[in-house]
């Protein structure tokens, strides 16, 4: 809008902007839904194998949904036990990562190597050049369109459990970062395993949360305040 008052004034089509000192307010953020362990469990236990496996990569590695479906075999380090993320794909477009710290390889769990073997084992495309996650319909050339399964397989299940969040795939992302900070993890450790590219991205994630630590110390102080209120009658 701005832009068309200063065109129209450049053009003697009015004498001012009269909101040319109008600030535009910080986009908010809204706060994402944090899976609980209960909630991740049930998932697990009652997913097809092929989104139970995605699910489970996501939530014990925190990677980005662009980044899950663009893994290839080769980017699967059974022996090492980790995971290298060299690509992502945003609108099926396949494409480098963002940051160079995004490329750094992952630490892999026994179980989710463990399922990623099965689901090599179910799936077609086993060479090392094949989408971990490769769509039949596309003859493999492309892997399963991310908002495809969440839609269709992922939420219809969840919702059938009960669980009444907003579920993306970034809500694994979120979680797993969360349960990273439950069990003491430090934030350097915290950055490297969520591949942010400064501490400071790894504060903001966290803290956007309404988590069991804030609202336990939350509940601390009101007890506190409460049990000095008792002691003074």
């Amino acid at each position: 809008m701005s832009l068309l008052f200063n065109h129209g004034r450049r053009h003697d089509l009015c004498d001012r902007n009269p909101i040319e000192w109008v600030r535009q307010s910080a986009k908010r953020r809204t706060a994402p839904d944090i899976l609980t362990t209960n909630e991740v469990q049930g998932l697990l236990a009652n997913l097809r194998f092929r989104e139970r496996t995605l699910v489970l990569l996501a939530v014990t590695t925190g990677l980005r949904r662009s980044e899950l479906f663009a893994l290839k075999w080769k980017d699967v380090d059974f022996q090492g036990k980790q995971i290298c993320v060299t690509r992502s794909i945003v609108q099926n477009v396949i494409g480098v990562c963002k940051t160079e710290s995004s490329q750094k390889p992952v630490p892999a769990h026994d179980d989710l190597m463990k399922a990623l073997r099965e689901w090599r084992g179910q799936t077609l495309y086993q060479s090392s050049e094949s989408w971990v996650f490769a769509s039949p319909p596309n003859q493999g050339r492309r892997p399963y369109l991310a908002q495809q399964i969440m839609q269709r397989h992922i939420l219809p299940i969840a919702r059938k459990l009960g669980i009444a969040k907003r579920i993306g795939w970034h809500t694994f992302r979120h979680t797993y970062s969360t349960l990273l900070r439950s069990t003491g993890a430090e934030l350097k450790i915290m950055q490297e395993l969520l591949r942010h590219s400064t501490i400071r991205v790894t504060l903001d994630t966290y803290t956007q949360a309404v988590t069991t630590e804030k609202r336990n110390a939350q509940e601390a102080v009101v007890a506190l305040l409460f049990r000095e209120k008792t002691q003074e009658k």
